[in-house]
């Protein structure tokens, strides 16, 4: 099959809660829309930061219904899979590829961390459930497991294995899979604050997450990379930092929602066991995220504009 030549900046989008924490389907639309706008080249639901192990089988898939309307073929949406499971993923797979997703995330299976044979039985049986273009994800810091170039290569017998996001915090890694394997996997960053290392050492794009808030600032990192621009880079890098390294602590759900409701573009609204951020961390977000806009590239006036026109009621 032909392989999917996903690159760019790919938002791990945040599930938006009313405050009954219901899903607002009529938000995901217009966030994901206004993503698109701003140069993101396709759309990420269901992952870690989408909280997905709160969210009930029938939600999931009506979150990438809404997605999949909202964005249409302007751009793949691509479907996080992860359960408890290996046979909940494959339906979850199968009802993604039936809502119209371009595209399935690979997740390891909640809980259970397993030796590589039920590991790779357990991503095998997600892969072949579809013929959708399949990203692994590897994650070990938060799943527990660590897909190695090794054990990635096994997985190469599917054909529909297109890429593969590295979570592992270890930018060796990156270089590793991309020397290994060249333009069979495309690579994408997973972390926010290692994805200028990830862009230098060949990583084809971003599953990013204070995209959710910045979406300029991040497509225009990534286009700076991209094109070796390296002091231009590095200046809007170190600018970014600060804010991008608060998606790699446990709360970075509440952090990067947080922000998103401080620059009226969501709500801070968590589903438990997750609670909002208590008073004195979100103060201190506050002035963390004040002092950056206060000084925020000129590439975001727009962002700020359309920021403001989504926030939620």
């Amino acid at each position: 099959m032909k392989k999917a030549q996903w690159a760019g900046v790919f938002p791990a989008i945040t599930t938006p809660f009313t405050q009954d924490l219901t899903v607002d389907h009529e938000f995901i639309g217009r966030h994901v829309s206004w993503l698109v706008d701003h140069g993101c080249t396709g759309i990420v639901a269901l992952g870690s930061l989408g909280e997905s192990a709160t969210l009930e089988f029938e939600e999931k898939v009506e979150v990438l219904e809404s997605c999949v309307a909202a964005v249409g073929k302007r751009v793949p949406v691509v479907a996080g899979i992860a359960g408890l499971g290996t046979a909940e993923c494959v339906a979850l797979a199968r009802r993604a590829e039936g809502v119209g997703c371009e595209g399935i995330m690979a997740l390891p299976p909640y809980v259970h961390k397993g030796a590589w044979r039920e590991m790779r039985a357990h991503f095998s049986a997600v892969i072949d459930a579809t013929d959708l273009s399949c990203m692994l994800y590897n994650n070990p810091i938060a799943y527990g497991t660590d897909v190695t170039p090794d054990q990635l290569e096994d997985l190469l017998e599917h054909e529909n294995l297109h890429a593969v996001k590295e979570s592992s915090g270890d930018v060796r890694r990156v270089t590793n899979v991309v020397a290994r394997f060249g333009d069979r996997l495309n690579v994408f960053a997973g972390l926010d604050d290692m994805i200028a290392e990830a862009i230098f050492m060949g990583a084809s794009g971003w599953i990013a997450g204070l995209v959710n808030a910045l979406p300029a600032e991040s497509v225009e990192l990534v286009r700076l990379a991209k094109e070796g621009r390296i002091k231009e880079a590095r200046a809007l890098y170190d600018w970014f930092l600060p804010l991008l390294r608060l998606d790699t602590v446990p709360e970075f759900v509440q952090y990067i929602k947080f922000i998103q409701q401080e620059l009226g573009c969501g709500t801070a609204y968590v589903r438990p066991p997750r609670l909002e951020l208590e008073p004195s961390l979100a103060a201190a977000t506050r002035e963390l995220l004040q002092s950056h806009m206060d000084r925020r590239p000129a590439v975001a006036t727009q962002s700020m504009a359309m920021g403001h026109e989504l926030t939620t009621h």
